[in-house]
């Protein structure tokens, strides 16, 4: 069975910390605010990743209210992700990804991005795609005062059996629908 999910994160630049996008230090004055590391890449590729296994989204697995995981990594939580795709039999297809940003410009740093990624997810760099634009100066992301990221995942769940998928209309505990 094939399965999509979509993924979308967003965030403001703050003074005094680092820009990671992709697991890359990418230079630029201002980094991204947010309780982890602020990635907003790796955060819309786990989301989606997380969506299309039907696992709920990475507010309900790494929750900001949780003070013992402030500052964690995004590749960590993208290696948690990697680990519920092995452990609900789903095989990554391909995900891909575009950042909106107008600076820093990001197309230099695709390439470790794309490398980070899937190692983080356990997956070869081929089924990985990451892209940059800009907001065209329109919007909050136009006037520099953040950065989006939005991703589409494509995974295959392996070993499920379709005729009883289909049978009950693809619904745990649905009634069976005649043959």
């Amino acid at each position: 069975m094939i399965r999509s999910g979509i993924g979308y994160d967003i965030h403001r630049f703050a003074e005094g910390l680092k820009l990671i996008l992709g697991g890359v230090e990418i230079p630029h004055p201002r980094g991204l605010e947010g309780h982890s590391d602020a990635d907003v890449l790796s955060h819309a590729i786990a989301d989606a990743l997380l969506g299309a296994i039907g696992a709920g989204d990475i507010g309900q697995h790494f929750p900001n209210a949780d003070e013992s995981i402030r500052g964690i990594s995004s590749m960590e939580i993208l290696k948690h992700v990697g680990n519920l795709l092995n452990e609900r039999n789903a095989r990554v297809i391909n995900v891909d990804a575009t950042v909106i940003a107008e600076a820093p410009k990001l197309a230099p740093h695709a390439p470790a991005m794309r490398q980070n990624i899937a190692a983080a997810i356990g997956v070869n760099e081929c089924e990985v795609s990451v892209k940059a634009t800009t907001n065209e100066k329109l919007g909050p992301i136009g006037q520099g005062e953040g950065i989006a990221a939005i991703a589409i995942a494509t995974v295959e769940m392996v070993g499920r059996d379709r005729r009883a998928r289909r049978k009950t209309n693809g619904r745990p505990g649905a009634p069976s629908l005649p043959s």
